[in-house]
């Protein structure tokens, strides 16, 4: 079964946080962590990553914490994702980075089926943004997990 980490699932809902969020400023990990009901250390230890992809950037002083790298229509899920994660691939032998490095590639049937099924994953990841899921959030009843103050598009 294909299922993504704690890394992944705890990391684009940090995320989702900065992205509605956004124009108060950066955010602490401590208001992160307890809006997302995240462990602090565990959400430092997933912020290292996005910052290092430009994801998100650290800001210091009183006011500091974290924002977004880039606005969040600029962002994808499977941006995020990807550097959690690692490469969407169901196998090794279909990796998105180096998908011709299998040996079997010739002769093997079912390496075409893993293909299509990375392919599928990374179709659906890469086609929502995280402001995609800003605006899909406001019309959740009681969404008391994001409180947006993202425009609209």
């Amino acid at each position: 079964m294909i299922k993504l980490s704690t890394k992944g699932r705890y990391g684009l809902r940090a995320m989702l946080d900065l992205a509605s969020n956004a124009k108060k400023g950066p955010r602490t990990i401590h208001a992160i962590a307890e809006r997302q009901e995240i462990s602090e250390r565990y959400l430092e230890q997933l912020l290292i990553p996005l910052k290092q992809s430009g994801l998100v950037k650290s800001v210091r002083g009183p006011q500091g914490g974290y924002m977004l790298g880039r606005a969040p229509q600029d962002i994808s899920v499977g941006d995020i994702i990807r550097v959690l994660e690692g490469p969407l691939s169901p196998v090794d032998c279909v990796s998105e980075q180096n998908p011709d490095d299998c040996k079997r590639a010739d002769i093997c049937v079912t390496r075409t089926i893993w293909a299509k099924v990375r392919d599928c994953i990374a179709e659906v990841l890469d086609s929502y943004s995280l402001l995609d899921l800003v605006n899909e959030a406001r019309h959740m009843p009681e969404n008391k997990v994001i409180t947006s103050d993202i425009d609209p598009q």
